[in-house]
């Protein structure tokens, strides 16, 4: 059994879920309250008054006006809605009157004519947009390459960007692609696959810029990116080896260029060692030739004190020099020394080779003193023995 049946809530015959016997507003009857409302307002009759002609006449006058007011009100707000606006600081509004442009409203709060007087369209301005596209392209040494590329651009003339172009969208994407195309057609795959891309990229934006400057188009492009240059997949592999192989190339380059700088240096070490020894060896010849030179003069002013003297101590320090490396020990016969002294603990170790010590140096008159004296004793030997 439904709630709302007789019956149902204690047996009482009422809605449970209504209370103190109350039924709910009938549709009709609002209708007719808000139908009467509204007659006052514009200043009808009410139908539940008096009787018909009493009603139709009350209704002529006060009706119109009341009509009138409310058109006049419902235009006023329909105006102040039409024209009154608000621009974003990030907006420019670009108004139309009579679907001729006329000016660009700044942001703030700005007024116009209301439609179809004037219209305005707010554009932004400082927004940055983007643009993707991705096309096969022919370069300069007839090779297909597949690249992609995004421009992100922002609008410069909002009038400009609205009237001179039809589609600002479509505009843009096959002015990239005309630019982007005639870059790559006047250069080398190699170069575009390597250290190109940063000037292809630049010299695409300078171009796709003049082409929207010649259009009149009010868009800036701000940057230009390529986000893939690749061959097509037939070649993909071979240009992958191609790749590598540089790739080598670089690679033993730098490592021959770090062999380099490291022998490098120390051959020149070694070659600085080699020249300071060679310094030192000239250095030492030098010092030994004027030795011997020196020492030669010292020679020859002392022959030339005394020719004889000098010419006979020198041959015997040349005999004694030849003889020093012979097991043989000479003594002079003619000598007045009864007292011969002999190295024989030395000839029996082998070591007859040290020389005895020479005779002390003697001035020219002991010399001469001493031959004499040898002279006489020599003569008187030979007396004796006849």
């Amino acid at each position: 059994m439904p709630w709302n049946e007789p019956g149902r809530g204690g047996g009482n015959g009422k809605d449970p879920w209504k209370g103190g016997g109350q039924q709910p507003p009938d549709l009709d009857e609002v209708f007719a309250n808000v139908q009467k409302r509204l007659k006052k307002i514009i200043g009808g009759s009410d139908d539940s008054g008096g009787g018909g002609g009493s009603g139709s006449q009350g209704s002529g006058g006060p009706g119109v006006g009341g009509i009138i007011a409310l058109v006049l009100v419902l235009a006023g707000i329909w105006t102040a809605w039409n024209s009154v606006h608000i621009v974003d600081e990030s907006e420019r509004g670009v108004v139309l009157r009579f679907g001729e442009y006329t000016r660009i409203m700044m942001p703030g709060l700005r007024f116009t004519f209301p439609a179809p007087i004037e219209t305005i369209t707010k554009v932004n301005v400082a927004e940055v947009r983007s643009q993707e596209n991705q096309a096969r392209m022919l370069t300069s040494d007839e090779n297909l390459i597949e690249l992609g590329f995004a421009v992100q651009y922002r609008v410069l003339d909002p009038a400009a960007f609205l009237f001179e172009i039809q589609a600002p969208e479509t505009t843009l994407a096959e002015a990239s692609d005309s630019a982007i195309r005639e870059v790559v057609g006047t250069n080398q795959m190699d170069f575009i696959l390597e250290q190109g891309r940063g000037e292809i990229a630049t010299a695409a934006r300078d171009l796709l810029q003049q082409i929207l400057e010649r259009y009149d188009a009010g868009i800036e492009i701000l940057t230009f990116n390529l986000q893939q240059v690749r061959p097509p997949n037939q070649v993909q592999a071979a240009f992958d080896d191609v790749v590598r192989a540089r790739e080598d190339q670089v690679r033993f380059a730098n490592e021959a260029q770090a062999y380099a700088n490291q022998e490098i240096p120390e051959a020149r070490g070694r070659a600085a060692r080699v020249r300071e020894q060679a310094q030192g060896y000239r250095d030492s010849v030098i010092a030994q030739a004027e030795g011997e030179a020196d020492r030669f003069i010292a020679v020859y002013e002392e022959y030339a004190k005394a020719p004889q003297v000098t010419r006979q101590r020198l041959y015997l320090q040349e005999l004694e020099s030849l003889y020093s490396g012979t097991p043989k020990v000479l003594l002079d016969a003619n000598s007045s020394n009864n007292l011969l002294y002999l190295p024989l603990d030395r000839l029996a170790s082998g070591q007859s080779n040290d020389r005895l010590p020479p005779p002390p140096l003697m001035s020219g008159q002991e010399r001469e003193g001493q031959a004499t004296g040898s002279s006489q004793t020599r003569t008187r030997s030979g007396r004796e023995g006849r």
